[in-house]
């Protein structure tokens, strides 16, 4: 899934590399200042992608919009591929938790919703189809949007192993591809036309998710 908030943190100051600045590119050690400056190059980073796309994306402007040194950022990150994978990382973990109702299809709705909010937000959504689009074209960009997904469907995937278990779809159905079902449509609506995601295309992807693994559309066949 989709829904993030995305390395929003406070800028930190500084011309130079950070003392013992050491971390592998792509990496970070948590904590203190460290923190804050994968933060904010974090942020500065997703603010580049939005506006201007993956082919835009410059570390050394980054780092001044960051306010950090250009070393710290070459240092730590690598590559622009390097940041553009923790960018990923920390928008997975800052993601929402799932949404836990009793009922399967109420349970999809909110996914659902999760999703259209954040493909549909002004900074998110042109900075997903910037993120797409490199994976594309750039092999680690796409293993780390697919660790991404794979930690967002494993997020939502009990949702619908409970539905199994009261009885709601059948037993086999497999999860993870009833909660992708959810948010394909979502996702073919940004890139393919110029249609607002709404509240009704939302719905329309959560119930036909919930009505197809409820026939047992989902179940595994091997």
């Amino acid at each position: 899934m989709t829904e993030s908030s995305a390395a929003a943190g406070t800028a930190a100051s500084g011309d130079g590399a950070e003392p013992g600045d050491t971390a592998e590119p792509g990496t970070v050690r948590p904590g203190g200042r460290t923190a804050r400056v994968r933060a904010a190059v974090l942020e500065a980073a997703g603010d580049m992608l939005a506006e201007q796309g993956f082919h835009g994306l410059d570390l050394a402007e980054v780092a001044r919009r960051a306010e950090v040194g250009k070393t710290t950022v070459y240092r730590r990150w690598g590559t622009v591929a390097g940041l553009v994978a923790d960018l990923l990382t920390d928008m997975a973990e800052q993601s929402l938790p799932r949404t836990e109702t009793g009922s399967l299809e109420e349970d999809l709705l909110a996914n659902a919703g999760l999703v259209r909010r954040t493909l549909s937000d002004p900074r998110q959504g042109p900075l997903f189809k910037a993120v797409i689009a490199a994976a594309t074209g750039d092999a680690r960009t796409a293993e780390a949007l697919h660790r991404f997904y794979e930690v967002r469907v494993a997020e939502w995937a009990p949702c619908v192993r409970q539905a199994v278990e009261r009885g709601e779809v059948p037993q086999g159905t497999d999860a993870a591809e009833v909660v992708r079902a959810v948010s394909a449509p979502l996702y073919y609506r940004l890139l393919t036309t110029d249609a607002p995601l709404d509240e009704a295309a939302a719905r329309r992807a959560a119930t036909a998710a919930a009505a197809a693994a409820r026939a047992g559309v989902f179940v595994r066949t091997a």
